[in-house]
């Protein structure tokens, strides 16, 4: 994992500065670390091992989807589709297949997540979130190389493939590296804004959460519970229980994820009490002020089973940040606008016809 070209890297030891080869979900957790913001132990599969698995799945891929058009939605399907198909079939080159399973066996072993790190993603102006593939509770070593395979297919999904060509990215250089971090078993899990999705007011954290893992709110299985904080005063000025029908755990001891029916003595239980509600608003306002601009975070709240009681001593103990990128909806909304507005249309267009040639 060391030498002139490192396959695999330890989470801790990436950042910002490593974009082009960790992708934008390990920089970015590598720049919480740096900051002091807890995040579960992990490396990252670097895009230079996912450069030599493009070199083993044969000719360009990129040129295979550059120059299909936005709108034709067939071409971009069955190209997408040879694309992930060649490198699922390709042999993985066993120099890679080494670093991985190494970083494997040094995380532990176990259960582990599984997670996509595109180099394009994300950005204030563009999010990918959703687009490309994450696997949860991947257990065993050739599990975790498959897991990995298919998120380097991912970054040729449909979706994935269209929304480039929809914002007119280049795909020459576009690489995917992927995340492997311990598999956490959270008493909660969700998301949490550093500014109202709904009316962008900066002064408050916006959180939604459910019981479990948050990706029965991922998958829309659950109406999550949610909590407005002031960033000021730390007052809760907002709350709501949600229709909480679905919960996803898993057992360190079993593969994959369970999806089970909620609880009926959890359904209509808040997943948070104000002091963890608190705790998580003031780790939100930590991340960003560690980026300067408002955060779109995942976070998850270690601790025992959701059916005991809650947990003493302090909450922020048990927080963990599962990613952080930048807000995109209301971030868009505050560019400044191309032009001045005019009056009427047609003064626009005396305007650019009077400008000097």
């Amino acid at each position: 994992m060391t030498g002139p070209v490192a396959f695999v890297r330890r989470l801790a030891a990436v950042g910002a500065a490593d974009l082009t080869s960790a992708g934008g979900k390990a920089a970015g957790l590598g720049e919480l670390i740096r900051a002091g913001i807890p995040v579960p132990p992990g490396y990252v599969v670097t895009a230079p091992a996912f450069g030599q698995m493009l070199a083993a799945a044969g000719p360009s891929l990129a040129a295979s989807v550059a120059s299909l058009s936005a709108s034709d939605v067939p071409a971009i399907g069955r190209a997408a589709a040879a694309a992930r198909s060649r490198i699922t079939s390709a042999a993985m080159p066993p120099e890679v297949a080494a670093a991985i399973t190494t970083a494997y066996e040094e995380l532990g072993g176990g259960s582990v997540a599984v997670r996509s790190s595109a180099t394009m993603e994300d950005s204030a102006a563009a999010s990918f979130a959703g687009l490309q593939d994450t696997y949860l509770a991947v257990r065993g070593a050739a599990e975790v190389l498959d897991a990995v395979r298919r998120c380097w297919a991912s970054l040729y999904n449909d979706e994935s493939v269209a929304y480039r060509r929809r914002l007119g990215l280049p795909e020459e250089g576009l690489a995917m590296a992927v995340v492997i971090q311990r598999m956490l078993r959270p008493r909660a899990a969700g998301v949490m804004f550093t500014r109202s999705p709904v009316t962008g007011d900066r002064s408050v954290v916006a959180i939604e959460g459910t019981w479990g893992l948050g990706s029965a709110l991922v998958a829309g299985e659950v109406t999550p519970d949610s909590f407005t904080v002031s960033k000021v005063t730390g007052e809760i000025t907002g709350r709501r229980t949600g229709a909480k029908l679905s919960l996803h755990y898993f057992r360190p001891n079993e593969p994959g994820i369970t999806a089970s029916a909620m609880p009926v003595a959890l359904r209509g239980r808040p997943c948070l009490t104000d002091d963890e509600a608190r705790a998580l608003a003031a780790v939100g306002r930590r991340v960003e002020e560690h980026y300067g601009v408002p955060q779109d975070i995942e976070w998850a709240l270690l601790g025992d089973d959701p059916a005991c009681p809650p947990m003493h001593g302090d909450p922020v103990d048990r927080i963990r940040v599962l990613q952080s990128r930048p807000e995109t909806v209301w971030a868009a909304r505050s560019q400044d606008p191309v032009a001045t507005p005019k009056p009427r249309a047609s003064d626009h267009i005396l305007a650019w016809l009077e400008k000097p040639l």
